[in-house]
C-alpha cells in the first residue's frame, strides 16, 4: 500500500502481496478495495502500490483518503 518503511524490490503474485507492517486494520479496511482495483497489477511491490496510492489519491475512495490523512499522508 502506502506509506513509509523498508521496500521489497521483488515482484510477487497479488494473492501473495503482503501488506507493510505500517498498514493499520483501519487502512486496510477503508483502502483495501481501491487500492485492489487500482494499484495492484501483475508484479505488484510495495514501492509500485505506494507509487500508485499517491498518483491516484483522488481516485481513492473518501474513506480511504481520510485515513491517510489521519495518518498524515494526502495532499
Amino acid at each position: 500500500m502506502v506509506l513509509s518503511g523498508a521496500v521489497a524490490a521483488s515482484p510477487v503474485k497479488a494473492e501473495q502481496f503482503q501488506l507493510p507492517p505500517e498498514v493499520t486494520p483501519s487502512l486496510r479496511a477503508a483502502c483495501e478495495t481501491d487500492v485492489r482495483r487500482l494499484c495492484i497489477g501483475k508484479d505488484p511491490t510495495v514501492a509500485k502500490v505506494k507509487s500508485c496510492v499517491f498518483r491516484k489519491y483522488f481516485q481513492l475512495g473518501r474513506k480511504c483518503q481520510v485515513e491517510l490523512a489521519s495518518l498524515g499522508f494526502g495532499r
